[in-house]
């Protein structure tokens, strides 16, 4: 699709020929009704009777089904050409205005797109200051258009070339294949529900125009921003509306708490807690901090692009609970390396701004190890995590839980990916890694490379046991960080703890060291690549400025890890 095809096409002619065809149909239609009331119901009353008749019922029987299944198949021909007009007439909308836009900035485009403009402050044409940033802009929209254009071509040309083989070969007479027809058009119009596989969720989003797409998008945010197979750019769309309106529900239910009700009740020596305001409290703290999240996710939104602030798309986004958010620095569907960076204890829609910058972090990183390759990092707050280190942490029921939403949004992102990821890395810190390692363990994951990060056990005993290739399982835990306390309590771990303190007594202890959810992942036993720390390091402090694993991991998600 050029620039003068889409400026010049007729669409309204799309909608002169749908009109025809409906005609047609609606013709074609009646002279069904009247064949059967002027053939098939005077044979029924009639007192025909015998093989003869039994046969010429018989096929009667079989020409009102096939005629029905043709009329079906006209009506889907009605839709599809519905559906172009609406395709085509959008892009060129789209266009125009761009085009427009250019005349408006004084910019020149020309018949392939090149945008010009005259470059002489002197001159009355002369374009302004801002004119290379205007060009671009307005260059990326008539890309933009055009290739809508081509996605409806494409996506309308599928639709009636399928049912002009129908009609040609005589299928389209067949009710089966008509039913199954008219099913696959109406389930372009119905949202997949979660939990279909991705690469189902892709085919279904690919079959839409882009105006369809746009549609689904603007009536259904909810279900379209938080659906694995959905591109990256519609799910940030989605959840832009998502967030706007978490924004407001918040700030709503933050306004109807009203002021404080006062801290105590009684007097002097019966002065005692209000119990209103405890209730008062929880449920102020709880929506200000979602409001905190949402607020640090707009400001990284908003944040001009530049190189120290890639793009950000918003990948998943609610209220519910604590809240969750998934944000991908880049474009994971369109970049190199891929990388998901699963937090631990908590983790929650209020924390995300920390975690936000772990991510912009590891994109630096990455970039540092000079690949040359673009690198996107997705910070992943798709699931329940514990919030506080007792009970909840001690519970592995948060990992359970979150297994089948980690397998899913993994495998979304191989299905919307412009073709084959080249470095998929899974990368998770403190209870996160015990999520990912139950999720390798019980379902795989498609994913090149582990990092495990202050892990209190993986539930597993060895690196291979999470069903990649151990040599692409890396673990990194410094001596002064705390997770080194989280014991073992199952009785077979705290046995083979005692036996390495035993052994260490005597001289000839081999640190094989199990913690709360399996063998410690930097354990020799384990058989993960050990990464470098700062010997000094706490428990949050491997993302610092300077950091040794910090580098490591950029080399890793780089795929460049042994330089």
């Amino acid at each position: 699709m050029d620039i003068k095809t889409l400026h010049d096409a007729d669409v309204i002619g799309i909608t002169s020929a749908k009109n025809a065809f409906d005609t047609l149909a609606t013709a074609f239609g009646q002279h069904i009704e009247n064949w059967q009331h002027e053939v098939v119901d005077r044979l029924n009353h009639s007192e025909w009777t015998g093989t003869a008749a039994g046969h010429a019922n018989t096929r009667i029987q079989d020409l009102g089904t096939e005629l029905q299944a043709a009329k079906q198949e006209l009506g889907l021909v009605s839709r599809a050409l519905q559906d172009a007009y609406d395709g085509f007439a959008a892009a060129q909308a789209h266009l125009i205005n761009a085009l427009d836009d250019a005349k408006t900035h004084k910019l020149t485009v020309a018949a392939d797109g090149g945008i010009t403009w005259e470059k002489d402050p002197n001159s009355p044409n002369f374009a302004g200051t801002d004119a290379e940033s205007q060009a671009k802009q307005i260059q990326a929209r008539i890309t933009a258009a055009l290739n809508e254009a081509d996605h409806a071509d494409q996506t309308i040309n599928t639709r009636l070339g399928h049912l002009a083989t129908n009609a040609s070969n005589g299928t389209g007479l067949d009710s089966a294949t008509a039913k199954a027809d008219q099913a696959a058009a109406d389930a372009l119009g119905q949202i997949p529900p979660a939990g279909t596989d991705p690469n189902s969720v892709k085919a279904w989003w690919n079959g839409l125009t882009d105006e369809q797409q746009h549609r689904m998008v603007l009536n259904h945010p909810d279900q379209i921003g938080n659906l694995d197979g959905i591109p990256a750019t519609g799910r940030d769309e989605a959840n832009r509306i998502n967030l706007a309106r978490g924004k407001q529900d918040v700030q709503h239910q933050l306004d109807a708490l009203g002021a404080a009700p006062p801290a105590t009740v009684g007097n002097g020596r019966f002065i005692r807690p209000n119990p209103a305001y405890t209730d008062w409290q929880h449920k102020h703290d709880e929506l200000a901090d979602k409001m905190n999240g949402i607020n640090a996710i707009e400001s990284r939104l908003n944040t001009p692009v530049d190189a120290q602030h890639p793009p950000t798309f918003l990948m998943g986004f609610d209220t519910n609970g604590k809240g969750h958010a998934i944000v991908a620095v880049n474009n994971p569907d369109t970049a190199d390396n891929v990388s998901t960076y699963v937090p631990g204890t908590g983790a929650r829609l209020g924390s995300i701004n920390s975690d936000i910058n772990r991510s912009d972090a590891m994109v630096a990183s990455a970039n540092a190890a000079g690949t040359g390759k673009t690198t996107s990092s997705i910070t992943w707050v798709g699931y329940d995590a514990p919030q506080n280190i007792i009970p909840e942490a001690a519970d592995d029921t948060y990992a359970k839980n979150a297994e089948d939403k980690l397998v899913g949004f993994e495998n979304g992102l191989h299905a919307t990916h412009n073709g084959a990821i080249g470095n998929n890395t899974i990368l998770a810190h403190s209870y996160g890694t015990t999520v990912v390692g139950y999720t390798m363990r019980d379902h795989g994951l498609p994913v090149d490379n582990a990092v495990l990060i202050a892990s209190p056990g993986a539930g597993v005993e060895n690196a291979k046991d999470l069903r990649i290739d151990p040599s692409h399982v890396y673990a990194a835990q410094s001596p002064a960080d705390a997770i080194g306390w989280a014991a073992a309590t199952d009785p077979g771990g705290m046995g083979d703890n005692l036996w390495d303190n035993i052994k260490t007594d005597f001289g000839f202890g081999d640190g094989d060291h199990h913690l709360m959810y399996g063998r410690q992942t930097t354990a020799p036993e384990f058989g993960a690549n050990v990464m470098p720390v700062d010997p000094d390091a706490g428990h949050s402090d491997y993302w610092n400025n300077g950091s040794p694993t910090l580098a490591a991991m950029g080399q890793v998600i780089a795929g460049k890890p042994n330089s």
